[in-house]
């Protein structure tokens, strides 16, 4: 099983509903892989270096179980959420779990 977490930029620059997007997010996640979390009350605040300058991001996580990890299907989700959003980039990263 693993845990995969997306990181949604909580305000979009590009003239998108971030709440609408995260709850669209949520909802695919939903259908496709029978639920959800969305940390939506506590935005994470995150700081990182581009090597020229440092930059803020403030992002809402959305975690879904999977018990098979569809590497391609993330990746090409991933580009998609990408694109939509015209980001550089968005991390997505799973991480394997075990439930007690």
């Amino acid at each position: 099983m693993h845990l995969v977490q997306m990181f949604i930029p909580a305000a979009s620059q590009v003239g998108i509903d971030a709440e609408e997007l995260i709850a669209t997010v949520q909802h695919e996640m939903t259908e496709r892989f029978g639920g959800a979390t969305a940390y939506l009350n506590s935005p994470a605040e995150g700081l990182w270096s581009n090597g020229a300058r440092e930059e803020e991001d403030v992002v809402v996580v959305i975690e879904v179980m999977v018990d098979d990890l569809d590497r391609t299907w993330w990746h090409q989700y991933r580009r998609k959420l990408e694109q939509l959003l015209k980001q550089k980039e968005l991390l997505v990263r799973a991480l394997p779990v075990e439930t007690l």
